[in-house]
């Protein structure tokens, strides 16, 4: 039986979402030997720029694209929301996890009870500085780079009066009681993925070990979100946002962009489950025709 060797960033969060699904298919097949093989990727090494002065989310995947492609790894695991939306052909999505809890969270620092209107809140995305701006008018907002442990050390030096990250992180860190408020899905709308792991490997290879992991539900909200944003052309650089639920055949997508003026505008759409992608277009294409309402 093959052995199989498993990429994965080297960060504690990455290492821990690669060896869930590590589980699932020794849970599988317990004879199936598993090395977990972990690097350093470029967006992990560069900590003084933001991801869209340096070259985006591919930064992530480069190395570890690079290990499947040569033989190295044969699967690596990623936060779905840090996949690009254009992947190379050659290295397929095997399907997606069962989503995790798909909220952002507020975390203040250590003994901290109330936000410090003089600090800003920490965040590493335009899609939540954009919608920090509503829940908290006034209230500065400024970029944070790092793994979440580098980021809560930053809190709680003083840097910053909160940060806002996802509860799903946080919770597969066993850091659940850092946090202090969590935002509804439409107070802040999440990342595109967010919650939810993607399996990436080779073209043409057998993928079946991964069935017991792979999330059919998980992998039809994906795919309507990814549909979403790479419709919109949207990237780290963009406030671009979009959560999907399932309920039995049917489908519903709320997504975000912005106006030309800068302004947050919504729109929801529902479909049949089977035709998620096209839903996701077709949402993109009524928000970028301006027939979207810009109310939540």
């Amino acid at each position: 039986m093959k052995k199989l060797r498993a990429g994965s960033r080297e960060s504690w969060l990455a290492v821990i979402q690669t060896e869930l699904v590590m589980a699932a298919i020794r849970a599988q097949d317990p004879q199936r030997e598993i090395e977990l093989v972990t690097m350093k990727t470029t967006g992990d090494k560069i900590l003084d720029r933001t991801l869209d002065k340096v070259g985006g989310k591919g930064l992530f995947v480069k190395e570890l694209d690079a290990a499947l492609l040569d033989g190295r790894v044969d699967f690596t695991v990623h936060s779905c929301k840090d996949l690009p939306m254009d992947l190379d052909p050659r290295l397929p999505l095997a399907g997606f996890s069962r989503r995790a809890d798909p909220r952002d969270v507020l975390v203040l620092p250590e003994g901290v009870t109330e936000l410090d209107p003089q600090k800003p809140i920490g965040c590493a995305s335009a899609r939540r500085a954009l919608q920090l701006k509503t829940l908290f008018p006034g209230q500065p907002v400024a970029p944070v780079r790092g793994n979440v442990l580098t980021r809560l050390a930053k809190l709680d030096s003083g840097q910053y009066a909160a940060l806002v990250l996802a509860a799903a992180g946080l919770k597969r860190l066993d850091l659940e009681g850092r946090i202090t408020r969590y935002f509804s899905t439409d107070e802040m709308i999440p990342a595109a993925g967010q919650g939810i792991l993607a399996v990436q490997v080779r073209a043409g290879e057998d993928t079946s070990y991964l069935s017991a992991f792979l999330d059919r539900d998980g992998a039809d909200c994906a795919m309507a979100e990814r549909a979403f944003v790479r419709r919109l052309d949207g990237g780290c650089s963009s406030p671009v946002a979009a959560f999907a639920t399932v309920e039995g055949d049917t489908l519903t997508l709320r997504g975000m962009d912005i106006t030309s003026a800068g302004e947050p505008i919504f729109d929801t759409i529902t479909g049949p489950r089977s035709q998620g992608e096209t839903l996701g277009i077709a949402l993109a294409d009524r928000i970028r025709e301006g027939t979207a309402c810009t109310a939540r």
